[in-house]
C-alpha cells in the first residue's frame, strides 16, 4: 500500500508524482469537494450561525474515488494550497473522509521543487482549525451579506442583482471617483519653456520657474504675455550649477497585489488572468530535460520575506552573469507591511537556473512573460543600486538699464548613469533619459544664446479614473479584501454589469451607481471603507487564534439585520427607475418605449405599461456586420456558461455562428463583413473567399 497524497489540481498532482516516485499516490480534488449550497441562504442563524454544507454539486463521483483511495492507503497527506483558502479545503477533505483532526496530516509546499516538497512532507502538522475558521467566517459573512441584502436591491431596483461585501466598496470607490470628475472644475495655467544654445554649441531647454520674489504661478495667458515682454532683450547666464550623484535602489520582489499591477502595467495583463497564469507556473509545467517542475513559489501572499537559501542561489547567479559589481556590499532586506500575514515567501523563481530565455519554448507566450517579469524583478531586487550623475541649474536673465535685483529664473535638470546596477536587467519605467539629460560642458556663470520662448496654455486635469492597476493598489492601501480576492472583486463587479471597462478604464454604470446610492443611503457600513477594512483585520485576528469567529459574526449581523429592516420599512413600495433600461424600441401594441427587464433566462424586453400591456421581445445586442450566410444582422449571444458567441438573427431558418467578433470591415474580395479572430487575424467567413489579413492597429486617436 502506498500513502495517499490529495491536491486540488491535477496539473499539480502530475508536478508532485515527478518528485515523489513509486511510494505515493497522488489523487486532485479539483478544487471544493464541499461548499455551502447556492439554493439557499445554508447558515443557522439562531444556532450560532452553523454553516450547513454539502458535497458540490457533480463531485460525487469524485469523492467516492478519494474514500475507496482512503481505504487502500497506509498514511493520507492533505496538500492543498498554502492559504486560507486551502486550509478549509483540507478540512471539508478530513471532514468528509473521516480523518483523525489531531493527526499531523497536513502539509504546504511554498514552492514544488524537489527541495520544497522535501521539506513540506518532512513537516506535518494538524489542520490549522483557526485558519479554517477564519475561512469559514468570509465565506458566512458573505453569505449572509448576498442572501438577505441582494433581494433587497433586486427588489428596488432591477431583479437579480446581488450586493457583495467586499464588491460593493470597490464597486463605490470607482463611482466615487466618477463623482470627483463630475465634480470637478479645471484651472489655467501657463509655463514658458526656453531653448538656449551653450558656447559649444549644445542646446538646452529649461522652464521658467519665477522672478526675484521667489515661484511664480502663471495665471492666465495675461499673465504669462507680462514675462515675455519683461525678456523682450535680455540675456541670461547660468547662474547656479550643482552637481552631484543619486542612488536609485531596485524594487522588491512581488506580493500579489504589485505582480497584479505590473502586469497589468507592462503586460497589458487582467488580474484574473495573471493569477490563472501564475497558478500554472506554481502547480507545474513540463520543461524539456527537467520534467514538471513548478517554476515560481506559491503566488498568494503579502510577504517580501526570502528565504536564505534563495537569496544565495540568487546572489551566486548574479556574480557569474554579471559580476561581483553588481552585488550591493550588504544584502538588502525588505520590510513587508505592517498588516502582512508573512506566511510565505514573496513570489519568486522556484529556481533562479531556470532562465526564462532558455526555456521559453517549453512555456506558452503568457507563462514565458509572466515568468521572465518574476525572474527578473526577484533578482534585480537583490543587485546593487543604480547610481546617477545628476545636474541642476538655474539660469538668471539680464536686462540692459534694468536694476540688477530685478530678474527672472529658469531651471533645468537632468541625469546620466554613473552605474547601472540592477537596471541592467529590470527597468522601473519611470524614467525618461532623453529628456533627463543636459549637455556636457556647461559651467556656472557660462552665458547662454537664447532660441526660443514658447508660451503654454495648460489645465488642471481631474482625477484618473480607476484601472485595474490602480484600483488593486488603492483597494490595498485602504485594507479591503486580501490580495487573493482582488481579480475576483473586479471580474464580478464588471461581470454584473455595475462597472464597465473602456480601454483601461473602470467606468460605473448607471445600474452599479443606483446601488452604490441605495446601499450609501441605507448600509453606510456595507459600503463604508474604513468599516470594510476592519473586518478582514478581524478575519485576520481569528485566523491568528486571537478572536472568535462566532462572536465576530453576531457583532456584525445584530446591527445588520436592524438596517435591513428598517430599510424596508422605509422604502416599502419604492421603486428605483433606471434611464439605461428604456430603450427606444416602440411596443408593437400600444406605442411605449420598452424596457429592459431580466428573467430567470437573463435580459428581455418588456413594455412598461403592464400589467395592461403584456407585450415582451427577446433582448437581441445587434452589430453593424452582416451575416456571410444569408445577409441577415450578426447579433451577439450568450452560451449556457455565459461566453459571448456570435449569430444570425434569423435563427433557426439559418444557423450561421462564430466566437469570431464582428467587424465593420468589408472584405476587399467578395464584399461580406470581415470578422477578427485569435492573433488578430481578418477572416472573410462566406464559404469560398478565403481571405484573411492581418487586422491594423488602431491609434488610440483613431479608438476614440
Amino acid at each position: 500500500m502506498a500513502d495517499l497524497i490529495i491536491v486540488e489540481s491535477p496539473s499539480k498532482a502530475k508536478t508532485l508524482k515527478n518528485y515523489l516516485g513509486s511510494g505515493y499516490e497522488v489523487i486532485a480534488s479539483k478544487g471544493h469537494v464541499r461548499d455551502l449550497p447556492a439554493a439557499k441562504l445554508s447558515v443557522d442563524v439562531k444556532n450560532d450561525f452553523a454553516p450547513k454544507y454539502s458535497i458540490v454539486k457533480g463531485k460525487e463521483k469524485l469523492v467516492k474515488e478519494l474514500k475507496a483511495a482512503v481505504a487502500d492507503s497506509d498514511e493520507v497527506y492533505l496538500a492543498t494550497d498554502p492559504d486560507r483558502e486551502g486550509e478549509a479545503i483540507s478540512w471539508h477533505l478530513a471532514e468528509i473522509l473521516g480523518l483523525d483532526m489531531e493527526k499531523a496530516n497536513r502539509v504546504t509546499f511554498n514552492e514544488i521543487t524537489k527541495t520544497g516538497v522535501k521539506n513540506g512532507m518532512a513537516n506535518p502538522r494538524k489542520v490549522d482549525l483557526d485558519l479554517v475558521n477564519a475561512q469559514q467566517a468570509r465565506r458566512i459573512l458573505d453569505r449572509l451579506v448576498g442572501y438577505k441584502l441582494s433581494p433587497f436591491v433586486s427588489q428596488k431596483i432591477r431583479r437579480g442583482l446581488s450586493a457583495g461585501r467586499v464588491q460593493s466598496v470597490a464597486v463605490r470607490m470607482i463611482v466615487d471617483r466618477e463623482n470627483e470628475i463630475r465634480a470637478f472644475n479645471p484651472e489655467e495655467y501657463w509655463t514658458i519653456d526656453a531653448k538656449f544654445s551653450s558656447s559649444a554649441k549644445r542646446v538646452l531647454t529649461a522652464e521658467f520657474y519665477g522672478d526675484e520674489t521667489g515661484k511664480v504661478k502663471l495665471t492666465d495667458e495675461a499673465h504669462a504675455e507680462s514675462y515675455l515682454k519683461r525678456l523682450e532683450g535680455a540675456s541670461y547666464y547660468i547662474s547656479s550649477l550643482k552637481k552631484g550623484t543619486r542612488k536609485k535602489n531596485p524594487a522588491p520582489p512581488f506580493i500579489t497585489s504589485t505582480l497584479q499591477q505590473e502586469a497589468s502595467k507592462k503586460l497589458g495583463f487582467r488580474a484574473e488572468k495573471t493569477m490563472k497564469i501564475a497558478q500554472e507556473l506554481y502547480e507545474g509545467v513540463t520543461v524539456a530535460g527537467y520534467g514538471s517542475v513548478g517554476l515560481i513559489t506559491y503566488m498568494r501572499t503579502d510577504s517580501l520575506r526570502i528565504s536564505e537559501e534563495a537569496r544565495a542561489q540568487a546572489n551566486d547567479f548574479i556574480k557569474e552573469k554579471f559580476g561581483d559589481k553588481y552585488l550591493p556590499e550588504k544584502p538588502r532586506y525588505f520590510k513587508s507591511r505592517s498588516n502582512a500575514q508573512d506566511g510565505h515567501e514573496a513570489i519568486r523563481p522556484s529556481t533562479v537556473s531556470l532562465v526564462p530565455d532558455e526555456i521559453k519554448s517549453s512555456l506558452s507566450t503568457d507563462q514565458y512573460k509572466l515568468y521572465n517579469l518574476i525572474w527578473k524583478r526577484f533578482l534585480a531586487s537583490l543587485m546593487k543600486e543604480c547610481v546617477q550623475n545628476t545636474s541642476k541649474l538655474e539660469i538668471r536673465s539680464t536686462v540692459s538699464g534694468a536694476p540688477e535685483d530685478k530678474y527672472c529664473l529658469f531651471t533645468a535638470s537632468g541625469y546620466s548613469v554613473k552605474f547601472d546596477g540592477f537596471t541592467v536587467l529590470y527597468d522601473m519605467g519611470d524614467d525618461t533619459d532623453e529628456k533627463s539629460k543636459l549637455p556636457d560642458g556647461l559651467t556656472d556663470g557660462e552665458n547662454l544664446k537664447l532660441k526660443a520662448l514658447t508660451p503654454n496654455q495648460h489645465f488642471t486635469q481631474p482625477p484618473a479614473r480607476f484601472t485595474e492597476e490602480s484600483l488593486i493598489k488603492t483597494l490595498e492601501e485602504n485594507g479591503v479584501g486580501r490580495p487573493s480576492t482582488y481579480a475576483t472583486i473586479i471580474s464580478t463587479i464588471v461581470k454584473r454589469e455595475y462597472v464597465e471597462r473602456k480601454q483601461k478604464q473602470l467606468i460605473p454604470t448607471e445600474l452599479g451607481e443606483a446601488i452604490v446610492n441605495l446601499l450609501k443611503d441605507k448600509f453606510k457600513n456595507i459600503v463604508n471603507i474604513k468599516f470594510t477594512a476592519q473586518m478582514e483585520t478581524n478575519l485576520d485576528e481569528v485566523g491568528e487564534g486571537n478572536m472568535d469567529y462566532i462572536r465576530m459574526l453576531h457583532e456584525f449581523y445584530g446591527e445588520f439585520e436592524e438596517i435591513l429592516k428598517k430599510a424596508k420599512e422605509e422604502m416599502d413600495g419604492v421603486k428605483i427607475q433606471l434611464k439605461e433600461d428604456i430603450t427606444d424600441i416602440p411596443c408593437e401594441k400600444c406605442g411605449r418605449m420598452m424596457v429592459v427587464k431580466v428573467g430567470r433566462f437573463g435580459k428581455f424586453l418588456a413594455c412598461p405599461g403592464y400589467p395592461e400591456c403584456k407585450t415582451t421581445k427577446p433582448f437581441v445586442v445587434e452589430t453593424n456586420a452582416e451575416c456571410p450566410v444569408c445577409g441577415g444582422k450578426v447579433i451577439s449571444k450568450k452560451s449556457k456558461r455565459g461566453y459571448t458567441f456570435f449569430g444570425c438573427d434569423n435563427w433557426p431558418e439559418c444557423n450561421f455562428m462564430t466566437w469570431d467578433k464582428p467587424t465593420e470591415e468589408k472584405c476587399p474580395k467578395c464584399g461580406k463583413s470581415l470578422f477578427k479572430g485569435k492573433g488578430g487575424m481578418l477572416s472573410c467567413l462566406n464559404e469560398g473567399c478565403g481571405y484573411q489579413a492581418k487586422a491594423t492597429r488602431k491609434s488610440k486617436k483613431e479608438e476614440k
